[in-house]
Formats: C-alpha cells, structure tokens, sequence
C-alpha cells in the first residue's frame, strides 16, 4: 500500500469525523453538552461542533410546553368517601440543566408529586365541596406544583382535575337526589305558572272593569257636554231674538221720532200696547196716567152719547 492511499484513507476518516461530530439543533429544543463526563454548555437553536472524543449530547431537551396525563388515583375525602381523580398538567421546561441532573425520571416525579399533593387537597374537603371547587383545587396543586418543580427546571402552567368519579353507589345516590331536585323544580315552575296565569287573568279583568268604568265616565261627559252646548245655544237663541226685537222696537222708536208723530198717533199706539198687557194672560195691569185720562174721555163721551140716544 503507498503512501497515496494511506494519505487518503486518513482524510476520508478525518472528514468523516468531522462531519459526525457537526450538530444542527432545531428549533424548540436544548442539547446538553458533557465534556469528559462533565457539564459543559447548552446548545440552542443553530449549528454546532463538538470535539470528538472528547464531547457527547447527554441529554435532547425539548423546550416546547408538554402534557402529561395521568392515570386514576384514590382520594379520600374528609366525609371518607373513596373517589378517584385523574388529573392532567401543562408544564414547560425553563432550564435544561437542572432539567438533566435536577431529579431522576422527572416525569416519574411530577406524578408522585402530583398523586401526594391531591391527597393532602382532597383530604380537607368533604365530597361535595370537592365536586363543586375545582377550580381552586386545580389553583393550589398548581401553585404547589410549581414551587416544587422549580429546582428542577421545570414550569407548572396549568393544572387540571379531569375526572372525578365516586363509587358507584354514591353516584345511584347522587343520580336520585338530582331527580328528585329535578321534581321539585318541576313542581314550583308548575306552581309558579298557574300563579302567574291567575295573576294575569285578575288584572286582565281588573283592567277591563276599569276601562269599563273609563269608557262609562267618558261618556257620561260627552252627554253633559252635549246637553251644556244645547242649553248655551239655546240661551244665545233666545238672546239673539230678544236683541232682534229690541233691536225692532228701538228702530220702531227711532222712526217715530223720526217722523214727529202728533198726539193722536202717541195715543194710538198706548191704546194698542194698553190692549197687548190686556190680553188676559197677565195678572196684574199698570195702567199708565194718560191712558187713565184717555180712557175716562172715552167712558164721559160713551155717557153723553147715551142721554142723547135716551132723549130721542
């Protein structure tokens, strides 16, 4: 073998170690970096070299928020009552370091963790209070959670109680109560309509009487109004011809005057208004001075005209 081929199988070696020990990290992962068996550095996102022989990648870490679900635990409650509670956490790795030699199996430890602190919950409350407070009991394992996981490198987001099942008869129980509340809120619904149907039918005749009454009072003004509108036009009638016949007489008047009657024409006409407040109809009679002499001329000619008549 010459020394060509030696050459050249040592730069195919060489270039095939240096292409092994280039890395391309992706994005939303960490690459922790050992060095002689020691912690080294972290890479992130981009290319990178290692030494060979000399470097290794202990640990991929993904930076990405994860789920873990786990599996049914049995809780007792403070009423004693055995339940199971499966529960799910959002979390988040903040530090590959202590991600990589914070604990051994993490996620082993998260559930443990997770398991003992539902426990300690649970056990303070009874179990309705635990069916009903969920929120607060996914807020304080969070909380608890997260404090713990800290030297870790880990971040608790979110916590949440995704089932929590009651032994069987405890559910037949709670199926009967919620039926029979369900009767009951049937019942006074039912109660509450009638009642309410009842309510509206009394103001509807009570509003019907009312406007009854309204329509009856109405009326009753337009036949006052009717009846008053009536009498004053039938005083203004009788005003207007009386003001017509004083409005007659004083033109009567005015063209005697006018005319300067003598004094039989005056005699005549108090003759004539003496012979109208003498028609019968009135009780009492003023007979004014000058007709009384007028009328005792009349009664001493009608003598006279007698004696002579006798005479002959």
């Amino acid at each position: 073998m010459g020394p060509i081929i030696i050459i050249a199988i040592l730069v195919f070696f060489f270039l095939i170690v240096i292409i092994s020990n280039i890395k391309i990290v992706p994005q939303a992962k960490s690459y922790v970096i050992e060095r002689l068996g020691a912690y080294y550095t972290t890479w992130e996102t981009g290319l990178h070299v290692k030494l060979p022989f000399l470097d290794r990648v202990a640990k991929v870490v993904l930076r990405k928020e994860q789920v873990a679900d786990f599996p049914p635990q049995p809780v007792i409650t403070k009423d004693n009552v055995t339940i199971q509670i499966d529960t799910v956490v959002f979390f988040q790795i903040t530090d590959p370091k202590l991600y990589t030699y914070g604990v051994d199996r993490p996620m082993e430890a998260i559930e443990n963790l997770t398991a003992t602190t539902l426990r300690n919950i649970i056990g303070e409350l009874e179990l309705d209070n635990t069916l009903t407070s969920r929120d607060v009991i996914n807020s304080k394992i969070r909380l608890i959670l997260d404090e713990a996981t800290d030297p870790w490198g880990i971040k608790v987001n979110r916590v949440e109680l995704k089932n929590i099942i009651p032994p069987r008869e405890i559910q037949d129980a709670m199926e009967k109560q919620m039926k029979a509340e369900r009767e009951r809120r049937e019942s006074i619904l039912r109660a509450e309509g009638e009642k309410r149907s009842q309510i509206l039918v009394a103001e509807g005749r009570k509003e019907s009487q009312i406007l009854e009454a309204e329509a009856e009072k109405q009326a009753a003004i337009l036949n006052a109004e009717a009846v008053k509108e009536a009498k004053i036009r039938e005083a203004e009638g009788e005003a207007q011809a009386i003001m017509q016949v004083q409005t007659a007489l004083a033109d009567s008047i005015k063209l005697l005057n006018e005319a300067a009657p003598g004094e039989g024409v005056l005699t005549l006409k108090s003759l004539e208004a003496f012979a109208k407040a003498a028609d019968g109809k009135a009780t009492k009679i003023i007979i004014p001075s000058e007709i009384q002499g007028i009328a005792g001329l009349v009664s001493s000619l009608g003598e006279v005209i007698k004696t002579d008549n006798d005479k002959k």
